[in-house]
């Protein structure tokens, strides 16, 4: 039986293979890590969105302090609050004007925002469906005179979903900001962001 001994340069080449293996195992490491935390924020974001559709479009009054408790307290992991916060919840409710459905000067033939309610961080994100301008909200959220307020269309909701007129949808959009799942210089998310319609 022949026992072999290792040489000093055999020990010096582990060294280097285990050096470039690290430089290359570690970074890789890292982005999955990153990535499954993002996965697992985005179905976070995604369920809470489905929670506040589902309430909103079944006739939840979420303008009322109470109902917006109950939904930050679904969004506490993500940081949710009723006002401030990480992320923001905006609720829209929209509907298509048909083209004879009013008399001039009207939005006919478009779609228009009748209900908007923001919960959270105002701030965090914009809606993707508008308004076209600012509009006149009362205390329950809805829109006043969106059949005539140009302000009150929504350009981008035509290229989305088709309604008939007279018909509603319910919308649910859902931004929290994931900055702390960053990898400074290869990965840098702006966020996750989710749209439920109803």
């Amino acid at each position: 039986m022949t026992i072999r001994t290792r040489k000093a340069g055999e020990r010096g080449h582990q060294i280097l293979e285990f050096a470039l293996f690290t430089i290359i195992l570690v970074p890789l490491l890292l982005g999955v890590f990153v990535v499954g935390m993002n996965l697992t924020r985005s179905v976070s974001v995604s369920q809470l969105g489905r929670d506040a559709g589902s309430m909103y479009v079944r006739g939840v009054d979420f303008s009322l302090t109470p109902n917006q408790q109950l939904l930050a307290r679904l969004g506490q992991r993500l940081g949710m609050q009723t006002t401030g916060g990480t992320g923001v919840v905006i609720l829209s409710k929209i509907t298509f004007i048909a083209a004879n459905g009013c008399t001039q000067p009207c939005n006919a033939g478009k779609y228009v925002l009748t209900q908007r309610i923001v919960i959270g961080n105002a701030s965090a994100r914009s809606s993707a469906f508008g308004p076209a301008g600012s509009v006149t909200l009362d205390s329950q959220g809805n829109v006043a005179n969106y059949v005539t307020d140009a302000n009150a269309v929504s350009p981008n909701f035509g290229s989305t979903l088709t309604l008939n007129g007279g018909e509603f949808v319910f919308v649910s959009e859902t931004y929290f900001p994931s900055p702390d799942f960053d990898l400074p210089g290869s990965y840098a998310g702006t966020g996750v962001y989710a749209v439920t319609f109803y």
